[in-house]
């Protein structure tokens, strides 16, 4: 289906949602976002013709000596994730290009939480940067949450700014706080089993 000669709403309405703390290529469907202060970074191959697009609220993790969390959740994970599955569909990086949205301030932040926009628009200019993807469209910071639509396979991005009402700002809330609370939780402990097989 040719996403381009259909009007943003269309688009919105075949759109698979990628939520905080995931990522993912999609052959053949837009992707679609809601972002608050956490970034959303779309990476294209224009010759390919392949892409995908993560959601990510802190740049990077900090291992406790006896925490074992779930590093995907951090954006350098998320960005190392999205970039390799993106090689093992046949993009070159050399090929790459990216367009990132967010970083915006919705939610009274303390603690962790202080000045995350920021700090994940930071870190997702500076890890484009460092790997030579350029950055050719970007939306960052303010008060506003963002719709994010992406099309893999021609590269597109729609980003809508949005004046945060109480009912959005809550939405994303929650969704950001179970994010930084999933990012912060121990995994149960492993049995040790062994299995004969």
């Amino acid at each position: 289906m040719d996403y381009a000669k259909l009007p943003s709403g269309e688009i919105e309405h075949q759109a698979r949602t990628i939520h905080p703390g995931a990522w993912a290529i999609e052959p053949e469907r837009p992707l679609a976002t809601l972002l608050g202060s956490c970034v959303a970074v779309c990476l294209f191959d224009r010759q390919m013709k392949v892409g995908g697009l993560n959601h990510f609220m802190l740049p990077t993790m900090r291992r406790a000596d006896n925490d074992d969390v779930d590093s995907l959740l951090s954006g350098s994970f998320a960005m190392e994730s999205l970039l390799n599955a993106l090689l093992q569909r046949g993009a070159r990086k050399t090929h790459l290009q990216a367009k990132a949205f967010g970083g915006g301030t919705i939610i009274d932040a303390s603690g962790p939480l202080m000045n995350i926009g920021l700090r994940n628009t930071t870190f997702a200019r500076e890890w484009l940067e460092r790997e030579g993807i350029p950055l050719l469209a970007s939306d960052f910071l303010g008060p506003w949450t963002r719709k994010v639509l992406f099309i893999p396979t021609t590269g597109d991005a729609y980003c809508r700014r949005m004046i945060t009402n109480m009912a959005t700002a809550a939405v994303i809330a929650r969704e950001e706080r179970a994010y930084a609370t999933s990012l912060r939780r121990k995994p149960p402990p492993a049995e040790n089993k062994i299995e004969i097989f």
